[in-house]
């Protein structure tokens, strides 16, 4: 059941006009308290060393987390967040972020994001603390 929640809520954050769609972040999966997109880098995203800037490869780290801490039908939103940049990315390379929840107390919850190119190669790491709220993502009762 929890599966089926957050493929609707996906479908209902693919429907919206956002950041993500400006850059061509595309939606791969979701499940419960995880998800999955990729960017195809393009030379409009690169920094001053013609390098992936890190603002581009933050919004696709920061989108997988929207994902993934909405994705149990409760409203979510980032109370924190910090990325390490471990290896240069560049135009026509294809980044997937894979997130993951961790673990939580309270209203409070640890995501882990993963950024690799398209060899697997560890690009950067992206950790989010969410704060759920008391709304519901689809208006219905959470799961």
């Amino acid at each position: 059941m929890s599966r089926e929640i957050a493929q609707k809520i996906a479908e209902k954050f693919n429907s919206r006009r956002t950041l993500d769609k400006l850059l061509g972040i595309e939606f791969v999966s979701i499940d419960a308290g995880a998800a999955v997109m990729k960017l195809k880098l393009t030379e409009d995203m690169v920094n001053v060393y013609g390098s992936a800037h890190g603002g581009t490869i933050f919004a696709l780290a920061d989108a997988v987390f929207a994902y993934a801490c909405n994705s149990r039908n409760i409203v979510s939103v980032a109370a924190g967040c910090s990325i390490e940049y471990l290896a240069p990315a560049f135009p026509g390379d294809t980044l997937t972020a894979s997130g993951k929840f961790q673990g939580g107390r309270g209203r409070q919850g640890i995501y882990d994001i993963m950024i690799t190119n398209q060899d697997d190669k560890l690009i950067a790491t992206f950790r989010g603390k969410s704060h759920a709220t008391k709304e519901n993502v689809l208006g219905d009762t959470p799961s």
